[in-house]
């Protein structure tokens, strides 16, 4: 496969992605296949994992050449690797991600951990093929002797990939729900129900953060299953999670009471809540803002930065003096410099000021190449008002 100048650079320079746009000649190259990557001088460029549908066509698996005979031993071998990975980054809990794709040079791949349960999500044709599925469902059978693993099914990807429709459900053992820890929190997991692959690990060591700087009364907004509400509950006089799904602030009501706490949870809108709650001139010493990605594509990041601005200019101006606000964007195409610019337009706006007690991005076991932007996608800031 041979691939523009501006493709192979972008190679050399770190990065593993080739866009189909970027792509000058492909031979023969079915859905999935492995392909070795030149440029067009003929220089090899490394071998690479192909699809024939995504726009992202060519995600690079090695530098160097790789037969297919070779493959399943690399991806158990980099299977191996993401995990003792893993035990050198990951402490107090029993459930972390296992796997990040393109980060633990397995692109495609999402593995997560909740205690005794894992859960598998194939995001690219190549990783779908039959005997890579074993491969990795052998190698974390070996690492982690599961009770039960389950294929969390994302229906669009496999549309966009033009995949086979595939249910989700169970891949191994009989196990599909268990209770997990972070921090010494202790949370249910249902593996064949709930968002993305389960519950939001990737905020783990914010939520251990936030811990440490909050007090008094405080207001944890799109709460979804308690995450930094019941993290906070350990150190506030009174906490209240807010989201918009009934069905998460029931999982959220189950965690609390396996941790032994009354707590109170509201069903509403954001937006509207905390527009309501501004202006009836509610307080709080601690306010949590941990919003959905509002931008999925480039071209929604000039709206996602407004949504954002709005939630916390509400937030600031119900924080008392010397209140903590811990704010959060899992939108990659919002950059921490556009991050922090609106937080600072919004405390302008509200009159406070801020100081930084810390900036923050996801959890160690979410893994940053620093040449793939793309692997950083959540920024978050812990602050003190003014």
């Amino acid at each position: 496969m041979t691939i523009t100048a501006r493709a192979a650079a972008r190679l050399r320079a770190g990065h593993v992605w080739v866009y189909k746009s970027d792509i000058s000649k492909v031979e023969q190259a079915g859905p999935g296949a492995l392909v070795s990557v030149r440029d067009e001088r003929g220089r090899g460029l490394g071998t690479a994992l192909y699809s024939n549908s995504s726009q992202i066509a060519v995600r690079i698996i090695s530098r160097d050449s790789v037969s297919a005979d070779e493959l399943r031993e690399l991806i158990a071998g980099r299977v191996a690797a993401a995990i003792d990975y893993r035990k050198q980054v990951v402490r107090n809990s029993d459930a972390f991600r296992v796997v990040f794709s393109e980060a633990d040079f397995l692109p495609g791949l999402i593995v997560d951990k909740y205690n005794d349960v894992l859960a598998l999500q194939i995001l690219t044709q190549s990783m779908d093929a039959r005997e890579l599925r074993d491969t990795v469902v052998a190698e974390l059978v070996r690492e982690f002797q599961p009770a039960g693993i389950i294929e969390r099914v994302d229906a669009r990807i496999r549309e966009l990939e033009q995949l086979p429709p595939r249910e989700g459900g169970q891949l191994q053992g009989a196990k599909s729900s268990t209770v997990f820890s972070m921090n010494g929190v202790r949370f249910r997991y249902e593996g064949l129900g709930g968002q993305k692959t389960g519950a939001f690990l990737d905020q783990r060591e914010n939520y251990a953060a936030a811990e440490r700087y909050a007090h008094g009364r405080a207001l944890d907004v799109f709460t979804y299953q308690g995450g930094f509400a019941l993290h906070l509950a350990r150190v506030c006089d009174e906490v209240v999670g807010v989201d918009a799904s009934r069905e998460a602030l029931e999982v959220a009501e189950q965690n609390a009471k396996l941790n032994g706490r009354d707590m109170d949870w509201l069903e509403a809108n954001a937006f509207d809540l905390l527009k309501d709650y501004s202006e009836a001139g509610e307080q709080y010493d601690t306010i949590a803002l941990d919003p959905p990605a509002f931008a999925k594509l480039k071209r929604a990041a000039e709206g996602a930065v407004r949504g954002y601005k709005e939630l916390n200019l509400r937030a600031l101006k119900m924080l008392k003096p010397g209140g903590i606000l811990v704010t959060c964007s899992c939108s990659h195409h919002v950059s921490e410099a556009d991050f922090l610019e609106m937080v600072g337009a919004a405390a302008a706006d509200a009159k406070r000021s801020i100081r930084i007690l810390e900036k923050r991005v996801q959890a160690q076991d979410h893994p940053v190449l620093l040449n793939v932007p793309e692997t950083l996608y959540l920024k978050c800031l812990i602050c003190r008002v003014s």
